[in-house]
This record gives C-alpha cells, sequence and structure tokens, in this order.
C-alpha cells in the first residue's frame, strides 16, 4: 500500500448527518490535506440537483442513514452507482468516524470499519 505522501488528496462527500458538525468533518478533511463537500440530505427544491453536483465532484461518498430521508438514501446510491463514486451507507458518522475514515482512506480496513460501526 502507497503511504498517505504518495497519494494525491480526496474529496470527501458526506450526504446526511448532523449539519452542526459540518464544520468539524470539514477541519478533519483540510487537515489531512483532503477536501469535503456536504450534503443535509434535504431533496426538495433545488436539493436533489445539489446533491447529483457533489456526487459528480467526490471521489468517495459516504451516506448516513439515520437522518435522511429514505428518498434521500435511494437518490444518493443511485447516483453514485450511476457515476461509479465509491459509496459507504452508514447509520451514524460522528466527526470522530470521519476522521478514521480520512486517516486510513487507503486501507481496506478504514472504510469496512466505518461500515460494520454504521
Amino acid at each position: 500500500m502507497l503511504h498517505r505522501q504518495q497519494q494525491r488528496p480526496l474529496h470527501f462527500g458526506i450526504v446526511g448527518g448532523v449539519e452542526r458538525n459540518e464544520s468539524a468533518y470539514r477541519d478533519i478533511a483540510e487537515r489531512a490535506g483532503h477536501a469535503l463537500s456536504f450534503h443535509g440530505g434535504h431533496v426538495g427544491g433545488r436539493g436533489a440537483a445539489t446533491l447529483a453536483e457533489l456526487v459528480h465532484r467526490v471521489d468517495l461518498i459516504i451516506v448516513v442513514t439515520d437522518v435522511n430521508s429514505h428518498g434521500a438514501v435511494q437518490l444518493a446510491r443511485r447516483l453514485a452507482r450511476k457515476a461509479g463514486i465509491p459509496m459507504v451507507l452508514v447509520r451514524r458518522c460522528s466527526p470522530s468516524r470521519f476522521a478514521a475514515v480520512v486517516a486510513g482512506y487507503d486501507e481496506v480496513p478504514a472504510v469496512a470499519e466505518l461500515r460494520a460501526a454504521g
């Protein structure tokens, strides 16, 4: 496996989750040299269009199911699958759990751990 210094910065996407944690998620990604896009999971109005835009600019999408509507989860899954973007469904995603994914993004166990902990 490559060390993090040898890999390009990633653009993570989180759909759903607690919106007050958005700045914490962003800080975690930026401290590690990555970028983050956050979508609250609201698909009414322009929400579906902004979700589609998010999916097309990220390298990995995390969809939080506990606070998202069924429609938002289904739309995120469909868009990610169509765009070929890796996706992880989790029940909850705390800032510490997101930090673990960012820290170990190149290791399969980090993604498996996120799935198991959800």
